[in-house]
């Protein structure tokens, strides 16, 4: 299994950078994925994104489908893309720390 460092912290990823471990996610570790992501900084609509993200994971124990997403958070899809460059699935997931969803290539 690979390593990630986010500052000062090193967390397991597996082999296209999703973390391993949920719960050692924190906001560093999210900047430190954006910028991996293409993404420089996160912004108001990036955190809006994210935390839904998470809080979703939280709750339900996987992420929510893009479609749930987009209704949630009142982004469109392409909106999403403008904001996570890889996708809601591969960026936006990965930044907020969840497991590589289903489905995802």
């Amino acid at each position: 299994m690979a390593e990630f460092k986010a500052g000062d912290m090193v967390l397991d990823v597996d082999e296209d950078g999703f973390i391993q471990e949920p719960d050692k996610w924190n906001e560093k570790v999210a900047a430190a994925l954006a910028s991996g992501e293409g993404v420089d900084s996160l912004t108001e609509n990036h955190w809006k994104v994210v935390n839904y993200l998470r809080d979703y994971y939280l709750k339900f124990g996987v992420a929510p489908m893009i479609r749930k997403l987009c209704k949630d958070t009142g982004f469109k899809l392409n909106e999403i893309y403008e904001l996570f460059p890889s996708g809601p699935a591969k960026g936006a997931c990965k930044v907020a720390g969840l497991p590589k969803p289903t489905g995802c290539v």
